[in-house]
């Protein structure tokens, strides 16, 4: 999750960079990143349910674009705007720690089944 939700930050920072899409280079890096993170969510959403994986996904990617911006695009700090990004990040962390969710067995991803013929040996444990 944290690696989908740093490249969710990535591609947002590359939207404003890509100027509407009309610079070539952070263009196709934007949709690179995009596809990145999209997929680093979906690997994370064969363990977690999809709603605290999209809250979390979407929290850290707008966590990461909130404190990236004011880095490398000098937006202004003031208190309501810490404040909205730290409420942020306990919604993400109280998402997480809730999450102790277990999956319903006909949810789970199929495993592959793979046949062992039954040992023959009179010194196998039955």
């Amino acid at each position: 999750m944290l690696i989908a939700g740093i490249l969710e930050t990535g591609w947002a920072m590359g939207l404003k960079y890509s100027e509407g899409f009309t610079r070539p280079i952070p263009s196709i890096l934007t949709m690179v990143l995009t596809l990145a993170s999209f997929w680093m969510l979906s690997v994370a959403l064969k363990t977690l349910p999809v709603g605290t994986a999209y809250a979390v996904w979407v929290g850290i990617g707008a966590l990461g674009t909130a404190i990236a911006a004011v880095f490398l695009f000098a937006e202004p700090v003031n208190t309501l705007r810490v404040a909205g990004v730290l409420l942020i990040l306990a919604c993400v962390i109280a998402l997480k720690l809730a999450s102790g969710y277990h999956q319903p067995r006909w949810a789970r991803p199929a495993r592959s089944r793979s046949y062992s013929a039954p040992s023959i040996s009179p010194f196998a444990a039955s």
